[in-house]
């Protein structure tokens, strides 16, 4: 996915099961957030930023979503132990994460594994992808500032 190209209609199953679509956020800019695992600190430092600034996203026009491959049980005591407004989609099949292209081989402390590239995309009220916030340029404890500056 890059800059100028249509956001998918279906995201996903969000913690709930519930069908999570692209329209559900009609006249809103989305923030579409993917990370690699639940409970690990740099998601959580990430996800807990998001949420201590999530009513400035409301009043700024913004939904926010976040995206890993954990299943359904483990987004909702995630959710529960931080406190989370927002959904997360659990992406267990890989779709969401392949057609945003943030699924590739990792590495770390010398092994080699798949996993997802911690990157987040600002989708236009239109579904269009504005803007793409990279894994390098991520600072998971100020990652709101980020986005709305």
């Amino acid at each position: 996915m890059n800059i100028g190209d249509k956001c998918p209609e279906l995201l996903g199953r969000d913690q709930n099961g519930n069908e999570l679509k692209l329209s559900d956020f009609a006249g809103k800019k989305l923030v579409l957030y993917f990370y690699p695992k639940d409970m690990t600190p740099g998601c959580t430092n990430e996800a807990c930023n998001l949420r201590d600034n999530y009513e400035r996203f409301l009043d700024m026009g913004y939904a926010v979503v976040g995206v890993s491959v954990d299943d359904e049980n483990k987004h909702q005591k995630f959710i529960e132990k931080h406190s989370l407004p927002f959904p997360l989609i659990a992406d267990t099949d890989h779709k969401l994460v392949e057609a945003f292209g943030v699924w590739g081989e990792k590495k770390m402390y010398g092994r080699t594994y798949m996993g997802v590239f911690r990157t987040t995309f600002v989708i236009s009220e239109a579904g269009i992808v504005e803007r793409i916030i990279g894994p390098k340029e991520i600072k998971v404890k100020d990652h709101a500032k980020q986005i709305l500056e």
